[in-house]
């Protein structure tokens, strides 16, 4: 029996090879049947030159189409290793140099002493959006550190079942404080653009170090100095990048391609970086840097001789309107 069925199995072998010589075209679709579909030749060049390969679907979702896309590679080796560098020159390098300002200029001081008598600065509302749009920036860089560093800096120090658990909320939070933020960025633009257009005021202040530097005299400017101006404008379109790129990355089927998207996650990473740096420094001055800065935006009202030396134009036109006290010659003070 075996012998039989040996030679059954030969006899059929023979049989499909005397078809398949006989019938060049059968054994063309019996030996390569999906040769046209699947043009491997092509793909592997695809590949070999960096190309962008997509496939067919059925799905609304465009996106996932794409089977291979090279630029991803770029796009992981930024988040790896460009954007740490990015962040450790950035904000490591602004708590350094803050550092070491403190060291050699110190705490900038009420040069008259505080007089005792307060001028409103900013009203309730102003401090309200203020409040509103810092408190969000906080906790939105808080948690958008802790999605780029967290698994390297905060996990091997909680465990990975806490470094969940946080990380988990942290993403709720910067999602959903977002728009609180935006709102806040949209209320601080208009109530306070009319103040911050740059003249050539401000272009005096900057040539004279704004009264930072060790013996420096404080140069006269209105409601808002330069410095204050320049913060202004890198918040508003620093929050406005960071707003277009963070609605991309909430709405991510609004880019309509990957390749978009991983841009956008790109610009949403360098700016955040940046703009958490420079509000280091401007947290920095309205706190620990300057005396009875804080009070500005802690109660609204600033000491006489305080505003004085920082802002004597804009304390002289709240005498001339009646909502200041009256008292020595604004120029004399800050040209002392």
């Amino acid at each position: 029996m075996p012998s039989s069925l040996s030679s059954l199995r030969a006899l059929c072998a023979a049989i499909a090879l005397l078809f398949v010589f006989a019938h060049p075209a059968a054994a063309q679709l019996s030996f390569k049947p999906t040769a046209e579909a699947v043009q491997e030749d092509k793909l592997l060049n695809a590949l070999k030159e960096g190309d962008k390969i997509t496939g067919r679907i059925t799905i609304p979702d465009t996106m996932a189409s794409s089977l291979i896309q090279p630029a991803g590679r770029d796009w992981r080796d930024f988040q790896r290793s460009k954007l740490p560098i990015i962040a450790g020159v950035a904000i490591l390098g602004m708590l350094v140099l803050l550092a070491v300002f403190l060291m050699v200029r110190g705490r900038i001081r009420v040069d008259h002493g505080f007089s005792g008598t307060k001028i409103l600065r900013f009203a309730s509302f102003e401090r309200f959006t203020h409040w509103l749009t810092a408190s969000c920036f906080v906790v939105l860089a808080l948690s958008g550190l802790n999605i780029s560093f967290g698994r390297v800096l905060i996990m091997p120090l909680f465990g990975a079942q806490a470094f969940a658990t946080m990380s988990g909320w942290a993403k709720i939070a910067h999602d959903y404080l977002a728009f609180p933020f935006m709102l806040g960025l949209a209320i601080m633009f208009l109530i306070w653009i009319k103040d911050n257009i740059p003249g050539k005021l401000d272009w005096q202040w900057l040539k004279q170090g704004g009264g930072i530097l060790p013996n420096g005299k404080h140069p006269p400017a209105k409601r808002f100095n330069a410095g204050q101006k320049g913060i202004f404008w890198i918040v508003i379109i620093g929050g406005v990048l960071m707003s277009v790129s963070g609605w991309y990355m909430l709405f991510p089927y609004l880019p309509g391609n990957v390749t978009t998207l991983q841009f956008w996650t790109v610009i949403h990473a360098v700016i955040a970086m940046l703009f958490i740096a420079v509000m280091l420094a401007h947290i920095y001055i309205g706190s620990v840097g300057m005396e009875g800065a804080f009070d500005a935006m802690g109660t609204g009202e600033v000491d006489l001789n305080w505003a004085k030396e920082h802002h004597a134009l804009w304390v002289e036109e709240e005498q001339a309107k009646g909502r200041a006290p009256s008292g020595s010659d604004t120029r004399a003070v800050a040209a002392e």
